[in-house]
């Protein structure tokens, strides 16, 4: 186990996750998980800091592989459906389906599946971000600039 990453546990994700256990084999939910790990960092450098067993980075993770395990292998016995993206049209006669391409940075993939949709709203703190303007020299540091000091 190394300090600061996710050590995936086929039993505690099955535990968890117990609609998978008929469709999805320990190998196929470790490629999941690996797959789930492109999504969200699991090195010491990721945003979500806390890799502790049972903690904020583990469940996202699960949540991430069982959205991943939904998507490409199903649950409850049902197979995964072979259509990924949301249906925009549908005729009956001579049948006609339309399905909408959907990107992993849009909200719409990830609520594909209830899973990807928990992720999604536990990853919602990490999706903003912060302006900080550039510093400005006050004028009274510019007359400094004889002196030596040239503020920033």
């Amino acid at each position: 186990m190394t300090v600061g990453i996710v050590t995936f546990d086929y039993a505690t994700w099955a535990g968890q996750y117990p609609e998978f256990d008929q469709t999805v084999t320990s190998g196929q939910a470790q490629a999941d998980f690996n797959q789930a790990c492109l999504y969200l960092d699991n090195t010491p450098a990721s945003f979500v800091l806390d890799a502790s067993v049972g903690g904020r980075r583990e469940t996202i993770l699960y949540q991430i592989t069982s959205h991943l395990a939904q998507l490409l292998q199903g649950s409850q016995g049902q197979p995964a459906s072979p259509l990924v993206g949301q249906i925009t049209g549908a005729t009956q006669g001579s049948v006609t389906l339309g399905v909408a391409e959907m990107k992993p940075e849009s909200a719409a993939w990830w609520a594909q599946t209830k899973y990807g949709l928990l992720a999604w709203q536990a990853l919602a703190p990490y999706r903003t971000a912060l302006y900080v303007a550039a510093p400005q020299i006050h004028p009274a540091a510019q007359s400094l600039a004889g002196l030596g000091w040239s503020g920033w």
